[in-house]
């Protein structure tokens, strides 16, 4: 396999695995073109603060998010705006989805 290929497969699907996961997805739309407290974040999604920081983590180490500071309060926003656009994009492209599809994990049968 081509080497830039292959690198760039890898990097697909380590952002992809990064959000995969629907509290992160959660998170970012809600940062949406605002910066937020992990405070504001942990109220907004209801989930726990050290989960929150956990997520926020992923999403920096992948380079989605970033932070600044003022005093002791970090806040976070998303790195490059185009990624909501790429969210839209592919809402388009994949089209309406109905309960059941949504609701159903992907998973490939084995080879016989």
């Amino acid at each position: 396999m081509n080497n830039n290929l292959y690198i760039d497969v890898k990097k697909l699907q380590s952002v992809f695995q990064t959000l995969s996961d629907s509290n992160r997805l959660k998170i970012i739309k809600y940062i949406n073109d605002k910066e937020r407290s992990v405070s504001q974040i942990v109220e907004e999604t209801g989930l726990s603060q050290p989960l929150v920081s956990h997520h926020l983590r992923a999403l920096r180490e992948r380079q989605i998010l970033e932070t600044s500071r003022n005093g002791p309060f970090i806040y976070y926003r998303i790195r490059d705006k185009r990624l909501l656009q790429v969210f839209d994009l592919i809402l388009e492209v994949v089209g309406p989805l109905n309960e059941k599809q949504m609701n159903k994990s992907f998973r490939c049968n084995p080879m016989s």
